[in-house]
């Protein structure tokens, strides 16, 4: 009964799929980080099903490039609530305040929204716009694993990375939750996405998301330390945001060369 309780916080927390009120126990909240990358699943398939109809509309003069690339930005917002997001803004504005990291800190808890906030939602969106704007079809099965992907390493740094304060959602999480079954779950996650690549998409395009991921994840993690001296709930979230449109950004690039 914890698992289904534990599948039930993850997606009533980090998603707007509806699903039956649980408990918020410790007991609870073990395997939450197990599940988390199944909001992902869910995502990447609504992704791709719905970027498959678009694509085909636009193709067929049905529909402007401009209106598929808003759609499928706005998608993955409406799946989650916008609640990374959030701590993309909340990182965003503490980051470019240059302060010691007590201050950043205390920015990432101020309900406020501050002009850097906006400025770099504005720029994301802008450029996830633009990018779907001129991707094709071929980048869908990538990104549904991204939103996999960003949501296995997310929840891996809050499980095993020290943490930046004692208190919070990321620290309930951090103490609940069970590292074994978690690193297992990511391994698990990791080859599935694997499979998944290799057979609707290939080697390089495997080997290029991986490397996207290794590189975005790395400076996530020494970006978390040096700057507020571990892992937030926010700061996962603004990992998360960073490689999915890192993602984008490399695969619709990646197609635009014939031998992809």
């Amino acid at each position: 009964m914890k698992w289904i309780h534990s599948l039930g916080i993850a997606f009533s927390m980090y998603s707007k799929i509806p699903v039956p009120k649980v408990r918020w126990t410790n007991e609870a909240m073990q395997y939450t980080f197990c599940f988390f990358p199944l909001v992902g699943v869910a995502e990447g398939a609504l992704l791709w099903g719905m970027g498959m109809v678009l694509y085909g509309l636009r193709d067929r003069n049905r529909l402007p490039a401009i209106f598929v690339a808003i759609v499928l930005t706005i998608l993955p917002l409406l799946v989650t609530g916008g609640i990374h997001m959030d701590g993309f803004l909340d990182t965003t504005d503490a980051r470019r305040s240059y302060q010691e990291p007590e201050k950043k800190l205390a920015i990432l808890k101020d309900p406020h929204t501050g002009a850097f906030a906006l400025i770099g939602l504005g720029v994301y969106l802008l450029w996830s716009v633009a990018v779907w704007s001129v991707a094709d079809r071929a980048v869908l099965p990538g990104m549904a694993c991204a939103f996999v992907l960003s949501r296995t390493l997310s929840g891996l740094s809050v499980t095993l990375c020290k943490g930046a304060k004692k208190d919070g959602l990321a620290a309930a999480f951090h103490k609940s939750a069970r590292e074994r079954a978690v690193c297992v779950s990511t391994v698990c996650y990791l080859v599935g996405c694997a499979g998944v690549l290799c057979l609707t998409s290939g080697v390089l395009i495997l080997a290029l998301l991986t490397l996207t991921l290794a590189a975005v994840f790395g400076w996530y993690l020494w970006m978390a330390d040096r700057e507020f001296g571990g892992i937030t709930g926010d700061l996962a979230g603004y990992f998360l945001q960073v490689f999915e449109l890192a993602a984008l950004t490399v695969l619709t690039a990646a197609y635009w060369f014939p031998a992809c």
